[in-house]
């Protein structure tokens, strides 16, 4: 399989993504007689862009992430049409603007309007989170951005690259259920926190606790078993080291952006657990 130099952003913004890290995560992935990455947590789909399998099946818990992959995958001229009329508005970069657009995401149930209000408020909200309230309300609040770049490029690139790859919203523990011997899963779930005081992270609305991560760390083990090897990213911290006892581990260290300047940017340990 021929190795993908050439580093491919993903449309969306996303906390968390994975593009800084592909190097290493490529260096660690089998390949030899694997033909389909699976992904359960596929997030903005960075991985996806930066990797070269004949085929893909790519899941998040998230439907409007779904529904948006699915469309621009299906018909990219027609959502780029309908898109670009938001950031191309008067009004597009003010509060005002963006506070109605929001309110309109949260009370449309048509998924190609959600799709295309979803980019706006990805790119237009702030550091490009993903949040919902306990109500399933989209409550970022708007970016303050000087400019805000059209991804127009990247959304055909995606589109193309979509072709052989299978959209699904479901639970993590659905995706393993696709796996066969010609597989590898990527996993890249809400990170265990760094100092352990909570049990959860956000997980597009629901919770991600620890048992979760238990939970994935035995699936893991599970495919390895059949031969189905399994990379899994996370904090590096006394917990998750203890839960993939027996992987092959690998320490990185990364730059981390948590606000808008550069007094926020520091430098976390991450792990790259491998099942194989």
């Amino acid at each position: 399989m021929k190795e993908n130099k050439t580093k491919h952003r993903a449309f969306l913004k996303w906390a968390g993504g994975k593009a800084r890290l592909m190097d290493e995560i490529n260096s660690v992935l089998p390949k030899k007689g694997k033909r389909c990455l699976i992904e359960p947590f596929v997030g903005a789909g960075s991985v996806f862009l930066n990797t070269d399998f004949d085929e893909y099946v790519l899941f998040d818990i998230n439907p409007d992430l779904i529904h948006l992959f699915n469309i621009v995958k299906e018909n990219v001229d027609t959502y780029i049409l309908a898109a670009k009329s938001y950031f191309e508005h008067p009004l597009s970069n003010t509060e005002e603007f963006y506070y109605q657009q929001r309110k309109n995401f949260n009370l449309s149930q048509d998924k190609f309007e959600r799709s295309v209000l979803f980019l706006y408020l990805n790119r237009f909200g702030y550091n490009g989170l993903c949040r919902y309230n306990l109500r399933n309300e989209f409550n970022v609040p708007f970016g303050r951005f000087k400019s805000v770049y059209f991804p127009e490029a990247e959304l055909r690139h995606f589109a193309q690259k979509a072709q052989k790859a299978q959209f699904f919203c479901g639970d993590f523990s659905e995706a393993f259920e696709f796996a066969h011997e010609q597989s590898v899963i990527y996993c890249d779930p809400p990170y265990a926190p760094l100092v352990q005081t909570s049990n959860f992270t956000s997980y597009a609305g629901n919770k991600f606790n620890l048992e979760h991560q238990i939970q994935l760390a035995h699936l893991a083990r599970v495919s390895q078993a059949k031969k189905i090897p399994v990379v899994i990213s996370n904090h590096d911290t006394p917990f998750t080291r203890e839960i993939y006892t027996g992987a092959k581990m690998k320490s990185i260290k990364v730059q981390r952006f948590i606000s808008q300047s550069a007094t926020g940017r520091l430098r976390v340990k991450e792990l790259l657990a491998i099942f194989k």
